[in-house]
């Protein structure tokens, strides 16, 4: 005989987790299918026998890695924009230009300018 209840949810763990690829919260995924959170987070330890915060953050380390793959491309395929923001984020690239004058008994004048952008 078996049990009275709910029916099991149906879970399909590729969507779910190309949600989480795309930086969806578990709990907006697991509103979507219509189940609680705790049942996401029961039924991935039960269906990939890995809990669900685990389950999340290597989804989400792949969509970061697919995302950094098509910036990159994006910038190597001439995108300006891009190629200037990668430098600033990995090269540690900057718009500005720092100068250090010091004089007798004082301490630093630091002037710094931007050399970029038309600020009028």
């Amino acid at each position: 005989m078996t049990k009275p209840g709910r029916p099991k949810a149906d879970i399909d763990w590729q969507t779910v987790g190309k949600l989480l690829e795309a930086g969806c919260a578990g709990t907006d995924i697991a509103s979507q299918l219509g189940i609680s959170p705790t049942t996401l987070q029961r039924r991935c330890r039960a269906d990939n026998k890995v809990n669900f915060a685990a389950f999340a953050q290597q989804k989400r380390m792949s969509g970061d890695n697919l995302l950094r793959a098509a910036q990159y491309k994006t910038a190597m395929e001439g995108n300006t924009t891009m190629l200037i923001w990668l430098g600033k984020q990995r090269l540690g690239q900057s718009d500005k230009t720092q100068a250090e004058i010091t004089g007798p008994n004082r301490g630093p004048l630091i002037i710094t300018w931007d050399d970029g952008g038309d600020n009028n």
